[in-house]
């Protein structure tokens, strides 16, 4: 017998039916007594009796390894940048003030089929490979050149100093980094002369040019990669001209880049330099991408610590100071805040990579692909005589 229109029907009750009693919420807009309509969603309820809790929601990322993803595919199937030795000049020397070619992705490609583009990567690539299992400290050997250049860096260092940041409302570029910028480009050449022997001084047209440009812009107060590829740059014209030879790499990464890396980052700290070109979240880092490559090359087969040794802040803490890619790590933890998966979604994939060599040759493509490929980036790279532009 059915029953009568407005009354429901009594729940069994457990002990006249054995299965199992199952929960059922009730659908957004209802109300959970009576199933009537509501106009807000129901609240959930305040215990959970003989019922696990919910479980903890976790948002499911995809991964952010070789983002972005339109270029991940191209970035894996690519080949492994190998070293290359850098060509030398000979007489007649035409050394020209160098100026910008890159304007699309056609040039692009003409620069890197060129003999120069490959020649500089491959250069790049000799540093890496210069650096493999070593610490900082390690001894290497220190040439006159090499030593002259690490103290070219420190006085600019000091003039950080002497030039303290304005006192201003925005957070980011202090004006007196210009004042800075401005010392720089005034005595560069005299810096460059200091140091370049008598048949080499008539480059300073060209090779003071890259210097300027790898510190930073000073009318948009920002610094990326691109200025960084700028003193990259710079290190391989003075290889062109045998200043720097190959016996020197060790220390020009040691001792003359890290003193760079030191810099930039007074620099980054003091005058607040924006992020120039930075893809944000999914990029490796705001600034900076060769300390990346120049410190996974340092821990190829080392002992102890992985990829993965990057989320113990111990190891952080006390090995640094010995190793690029760890104090690369520990300088992006220390200015930004919130969960490193958040904030360093790339640094944190990578760090599930197995070896470090994996890593190491990954980052090699992806800088090729991410920094040397880039327009935006490339627009601004200089060619002369020594970095010549191949029509």
């Amino acid at each position: 017998m059915e029953p009568p229109k407005g009354q429901h029907t009594p729940e069994k009750s457990s002990s006249d039916d054995p299965s199992p009693v199952t929960f059922v919420s009730p659908p957004i807009g209802c109300c959970v007594n009576c199933g009537g309509p509501t106009a807000d969603a129901p609240q959930p309820p305040t215990s959970w009796p003989d019922m696990s809790p919910p479980p903890v929601y976790r948002p499911i990322r995809a991964p952010a390894i070789n983002l972005p993803p339109n270029n991940s595919q191209a970035i894996i199937l690519a080949p492994v940048p190998h070293a290359e030795k850098v060509s030398g000049v000979s007489l007649p020397y035409n050394f020209e003030c160098p100026v910008k070619r890159i304007h699309s992705p056609d040039d692009i490609r003409r620069f890197h089929e060129s003999t120069s583009g490959k020649n500089f990567l491959g250069f790049v690539v000799a540093l890496s490979e210069s650096i493999r299992g070593h610490k900082i400290s390690d001894p290497c050997h220190v040439s006159r050149t090499v030593a002259t250049i690490v103290s070219i860096l420190e006085t600019t260092m000091q003039w950080i100093d002497e030039i303290p940041p304005a006192q201003q409302s925005s957070r980011y570029g202090n004006v007196s980094y210009r004042t800075w910028h401005e010392r720089l480009e005034e005595k560069g050449e005299s810096l460059m002369l200091g140091f370049l022997p008598e048949e080499f001084k008539g480059s300073t047209i060209e090779i003071v040019p890259y210097f300027a440009d790898s510190f930073g812009n000073a009318s948009r107060i920002d610094y990326g990669t691109g200025h960084e590829t700028n003193f990259a740059a710079w290190l391989y014209c003075l290889a062109r001209m045998g200043i720097i030879k190959e016996e020197d790499y060790h220390a020009v990464v040691a001792r003359v880049f890290v003193k760079y890396l030191e810099l930039m980052r007074k620099l980054q700290m003091v005058y607040s330099l924006e992020p120039a070109g930075s893809h944000g979240v999914w990029g490796l880092d705001d600034y900076h991408f060769l300390p990346f490559i120049f410190g996974s090359s340092q821990l190829i087969d080392h002992k102890y610590m992985k990829p993965k040794s990057i989320h113990n802040d111990d190891i952080l803490e006390n090995f640094s100071n010995e190793y690029m890619y760890l104090a690369g790590i520990a300088f992006v933890k220390k200015v930004k805040k919130g969960l490193f998966a958040e904030h360093s979604p790339l640094l944190d994939d990578i760090s599930g990579v197995p070896n470090w060599k994996k890593v190491n040759s990954g980052l090699l493509k992806m800088y090729k692909a991410e920094v040397l490929e880039k327009v935006p980036i490339m627009q601004h790279f200089l060619f002369g005589w020594l970095i010549k532009w191949e029509e």
